[in-house]
Formats: structure tokens, sequence, C-alpha cells
């Protein structure tokens, strides 16, 4: 899995909508479709931001690792 649907995944598995993930994380409702979507690819800083709200690691968030 790619960046993109590990954050849709998480996303939807913390039953959460785009605007309060954004909300949570400091970005627009937009930004995190884009994400989504892969119609823009994440700064360092977004995705640390990410990674910390959702307690993931960036391997895993990156698809680098499955755990």
């Amino acid at each position: 899995m790619q960046f993109h649907e590990r954050l849709r995944n998480e996303r939807e598995d913390n039953d959460m909508t785009q605007k309060q993930l954004g909300d949570a994380v400091n970005m627009s409702q937009r930004k995190i479709s884009y994400l989504e979507k892969k119609q823009t690819e994440p700064t360092p800083e977004e995705i640390i931001a990410i990674c910390k709200f959702f307690n993931r690691s960036a391997d895993y968030m990156l698809g680098l690792k499955d755990e």
C-alpha cells in the first residue's frame, strides 16, 4: 500500500471525515482530499503530523513496512 491508501484507511478506521482529520493535523479538508487521491505529495512536516496523530511510523504510512 502507498501513503494515500494508508491515509484514507486510517481516517476511515477512526470514523473521521476529511475535515475532522484536517482540523486535527492543521491541514485543510481539500489538502486531505488531494493527499488521498494522490493529486499531491505530502511534505515531510505533513507526514510527521499525520504519523503522530495516528500513532503510526512513517515507514508504515509510506508503505515500507506492513506493521
